[in-house]
């Protein structure tokens, strides 16, 4: 197809448009996006990939701190829309491939319900995207992000582990072909039925770096309205992760190299899939198990957190400054102590970590300083860190305490940490 002969942009398009922060440098910086992690299926296993690497402080594609249910996606959308006004965008963008998930299509349904001024937008490897079309269209979604690393089977061989499809596991030159068929496809139809089409490409120097101008003039042909070169990030446990990143230089000089044929995003922050707020202002943190303290999904109104009366939990809070969670786990010095009773808040003596010695941040005398820890706070039913690393998780977990992540206000952090130890143990008994 060629993008010129594609449907002309309807007034309500382009107003949709003027509100995208990805699709329109104007918008970034006054729209906010919220991404719901709702799909943690993948069914293609990218050699730059790896999703179980997570860390609160980093920003890359399929990093999130939960993964929520399509209910508590929308209550957790309510909560945010009341924080960040400016709220114009929801996506999901995994921490999975969205289209293998069936998730995703039951929390867009629910949106579109519970929001319809709210623009829909997904983000996919484009595998299942030709198959998903006439279903994402009918669920109002108008954004379509689709990342294509080349349009040459042996490139993508280089980039592509596996992909399974059609109950096969295809491998090599076999595996890019199905991809690149079904991600040209795909972007084909979705700018046919009146979406609007993003590129991504991943930049891996010496892998498909070279190849990539190629890969931008085929997706304006298939209807691509602007394309996003992401630089690689090395991950550990990724294949790629001993490849270079390329330099800024490097990646500016292919955006300008490709600009004469489409349209280049240069303001892209490299989305987890829970981001929440502007570009480069990302405040999941904040947001992090913000939903924990709900009985049901509310309807309407303004949210508040309810405690728990007539139990006893004991609460741990990693912070510095005394007012909010702001510590990681294995960089605090102390621990605040608190005990949550009938509803009411009450402090203890802090937990102090300090003479604790200052050791490497990985080896065994890391998950020692942990271990050591841990047996600190024994006695204690719930931490909340900023951040935890799963060495940290799995020593609390050895001693009976919850590991919550959250970056809020203490007291609301100990309420929510107490709702969240009580419904917890009430599921024993359910």
């Amino acid at each position: 197809m060629c993008a010129d002969t594609k449907p002309e942009m309807s007034a309500q398009m382009k107003a949709m448009l003027d509100t995208h922060p990805c699709y329109n440098v104007g918008a970034h910086t006054k729209f906010a996006r919220m991404h719901l992690p709702v799909a943690p299926r993948c069914n293609v296993q990218c050699n730059y990939c790896n999703r179980k690497y997570d860390c609160a402080n980093e920003s890359r594609p399929g990093v999130t701190s939960e993964v929520l249910t399509p209910a508590e996606a929308v209550e957790k959308i309510r909560i945010v829309k009341e924080k960040i006004p400016q709220l114009s965008v929801i996506g999901i963008a995994g921490p999975g491939d969205p289209l293998a998930n069936e998730e995703t299509f039951l929390t867009l349904e629910l949106v579109r319900k519970a929001f319809p001024e709210l623009t829909l937008c997904l983000s996919t490897n484009g595998l299942m995207l030709p198959a998903s079309i006439e279903r994402l269209k009918a669920l109002g979604v108008k954004f379509i992000t689709v990342t294509i690393n080349a349009i040459d089977p042996e490139i993508a061989a280089k980039i592509y582990d596996f992909v399974v499809y059609e109950g096969r596991t295809l491998r090599g030159a076999e595996a890019g072909k199905r991809m690149i068929e079904n991600q040209l496809k795909g972007i084909e139809m979705a700018s046919r039925s009146g979406m609007l089409v993003k590129a991504n490409v991943v930049m891996v120097p010496e892998v498909n770096a070279d190849h990539i101008p190629e890969v931008a003039k085929k997706v304006k042909e298939a209807g691509a309205y602007i394309v996003n070169i992401i630089p690689l990030i090395p991950v550990p446990g990724a294949n790629f992760e001993n490849k270079r990143a390329p330099t800024a230089e490097e990646r500016k000089k292919l955006q300008d190299l490709c600009e004469p044929d489409i349209l280049q995003m240069r303001h892209c922050r490299f989305c987890r899939a829970d981001a929440i707020g502007l570009l480069g202002e990302d405040r999941s943190a904040e947001f992090a198990h913000v939903t924990c303290g709900m009985k049901k999904v509310p309807t309407e109104g303004p949210v508040t957190v309810e405690m728990e009366g007539k139990v006893r939990h004991k609460v741990a809070v990693a912070s510095e400054d005394g007012a909010t969670v702001d510590t990681h786990f294995g960089h605090a010095k102390r621990f605040l102590a608190f005990a949550v009773e009938e509803g009411q808040m009450i402090s203890l003596p802090p937990i102090i970590i300090g003479e604790m010695p200052n050791v490497a941040m990985f080896g065994e005398a890391h998950r020692g300083k942990l271990e050591m820890m841990a047996a600190a706070l024994k006695g204690f039913d719930v931490v909340v860190a900023k951040s935890f690393g799963d060495p940290a998780k799995e020593f609390l977990e050895e001693d009976g305490i919850m590991a919550m992540q959250s970056s809020g206000k203490i007291e609301d952090s100990v309420k929510c940490a107490s709702d969240a130890v009580y419904k917890k143990r009430a599921r024993v008994f359910e």
